[in-house]
């Protein structure tokens, strides 16, 4: 069965509304990149959640950031088992096929994937727990961090758990051999950030202190 359906008026409108004014002013750039390539400075891991918006809080031009989205900016552990592992696809092209020199882990506020995981390790939602949950087995990735913040009081838990799955995501990328070897070598920097969408805010991580206001 073909699902596939014409694409909706109001993207094609804005579509032709790109193209007569974005892409015409800036034609000559956007052939440049189409013919010699992208060189990102940097990766950024970010969420799916359609209210981050990436390019637009660090001001970033198309072919500065290479950019891969996943429900809760997780990365999983290394784990070259033979099957499908998009992140960690996406995180291995970005060091060893184009050589970025940062990756940036972007958590944010009122994050439904890390909420849905909060959910599930504290008993309320067994619909995550069934196997056949793609969000659920996704979301078993921040269970260490879980554990690190489950005493913490029910109001303060929740964001507690959001700064953890940007942890959990830097501990991890260290288990690739290719990204631990570029930091090792000094090719490769790790960052951690933590976005309040609606206050505008945005939160670095250091080792010493925590997270703390750019």
């Amino acid at each position: 069965m073909d699902a596939a359906r014409p694409l909706p008026s109001y993207l094609i409108q804005r579509f032709h509304g790109w193209r007569a004014t974005t892409y015409q002013d800036n034609r000559a750039w956007f052939r440049r990149l189409a013919a010699s390539g992208q060189h990102p400075r940097a990766m950024v891991i970010s969420c799916c959640d359609s209210r981050v918006h990436v390019t637009s809080i660090f001001g970033a031009d198309e072919g500065e950031f290479f950019i891969h989205r996943n429900v809760a900016n997780l990365v999983p552990p290394y784990s070259p088992d033979g099957t499908y592992h998009g992140t960690s696809a996406a995180v291995e092209y970005a060091v060893t096929s184009l050589g970025v020199a940062h990756i940036v882990v972007l958590g944010h506020s009122n994050c439904g994937g890390v909420k849905g995981c909060h959910d599930m390790c504290m008993g309320h939602a067994p619909a995550l727990e069934e196997k056949t949950s793609f969000v659920g087995r996704w979301m078993d990735i921040l269970r260490p961090g879980f554990e690190r913040v489950r005493d913490l009081p029910d109001a303060d838990r929740p964001r507690a758990l959001e700064k953890e799955a940007v942890l959990v995501s830097l501990e991890n990328l260290m288990t690739f051999p290719f990204v631990r070897d570029a930091v090792t070598d000094d090719r490769l920097t790790l960052h951690g950030l933590w976005n309040d969408t609606g206050e505008g805010t945005l939160e670095h991580y250091d080792p010493l202190r925590g997270f703390v206001a750019v």
